[in-house]
């Protein structure tokens, strides 16, 4: 299965989603590929010191993670689109209307409630932490789902 994972910069939230399932779908052996891009991103970017702090406690490193910026191409490959803010999601279906059904809110899909992701950029550790936690809650809902669907 494809997922992408896609937030406003791809330099915070989304890296960190497409890193923490990575790490959380090997060690269930689950067969995913993931990634991640930006609705608004600046290509070639360096993720912030925030998320490569925050997910080297994880013992996860994220520091050459270049942000992407989506694409068709990205989102065709894609099996679920994992957004983190109702309007990423809403700016993509405004644009693309073939990824209907394959596209949520990361929460929507892990709890069934349309919810955001607090955007951490320009915050302190303690927002990214806090951040990296909910992301990783969810994923861990996320992976139950794939699970069942194995």
């Amino acid at each position: 299965m494809n997922i992408l994972f896609v937030c406003t910069g791809n330099t915070c939230r989304s890296p960190m989603a497409e890193a923490l399932m990575e790490k959380m779908a090997k060690e269930k052996e689950l067969n995913v590929n993931v990634k991640s891009a930006g609705i608004f991103a600046l290509e070639g970017q360096q993720v912030s010191k925030g998320a490569i702090e925050a997910l080297k406690l994880e013992g996860i490193n994220i520091d050459s993670y270049r942000a992407k910026i989506i694409n068709r191409q990205l989102l065709e490959k894609a099996d679920l689109i994992l957004s983190m803010s109702v309007s990423h999601k809403a700016e993509l279906l405004s644009k693309y209307d073939f990824i209907k059904g394959k596209i949520y809110t990361l929460k929507e899909y892990a709890y069934s409630k349309e919810e955001n992701i607090e955007d951490p950029y320009g915050g302190d550790m303690h927002l990214y932490n806090k951040v990296k936690k909910e992301i990783k809650d969810a994923l861990k809902e996320v992976i139950k789902q794939l699970e069942k669907d194995n």
